[in-house]
């Protein structure tokens, strides 16, 4: 797990996968995001996506559980202030098995909070075709494992 002095700028991470479910996809999608190609197969087929498609929303929920298992230090990270440009290019269906690559475009360490550094990322998903179907880029904010001294 990494702490800010492990960020490697340059540096990808790849997740292990995830398959998604039909009876997966309909749930999420019941909740969260009920449109008829995300919840209901029959209506799905007749649909633009000629079947059932998981909810965008889904699939970036499903990846970033990815990223906290495969990346995200739970004692170092301090959360995120949000993300750019997040683009779903494919859909994403029963059976289709998702994993995620993270890689450190830059990191600063942070001038007025000595102990703690932000690392930008992009982040892509792709499926196991190694099709790309979602990406973004995202801000890290992150705890020093070893914090300089405070300069009071």
């Amino acid at each position: 797990m990494q702490y800010f002095e492990d960020i490697v700028v340059g540096q990808s991470r790849e997740t292990a996968g995830k398959t998604f479910t039909e009876d997966a996809i309909i749930a999420f999608a019941r909740q969260f995001d009920p449109q008829p190609f995300h919840t209901d197969p029959e209506a799905a087929e007749k649909s633009n996506f000629g079947g059932l498609i998981a909810s965008g929303w889904h699939t970036a929920s499903t990846v970033m559980r990815l990223m906290v298992d495969a990346a995200i230090d739970l004692e170092a990270s301090l959360g995120s202030p949000g993300f750019d440009d997040l683009v779903w290019l494919r859909p994403v269906r029963p059976g289709d098995t998702i994993r995620a690559r993270m890689t450190c475009l830059d990191k600063t360490p942070s001038k007025s909070r000595p102990g703690i550094g932000s690392a930008r990322f992009r982040t892509e998903a792709f499926n196991q075709n190694d099709e790309l179907v979602m990406s973004f880029t995202s801000i890290g904010i992150m705890r020093f494992r070893n914090p300089p001294p405070s300069q009071g």
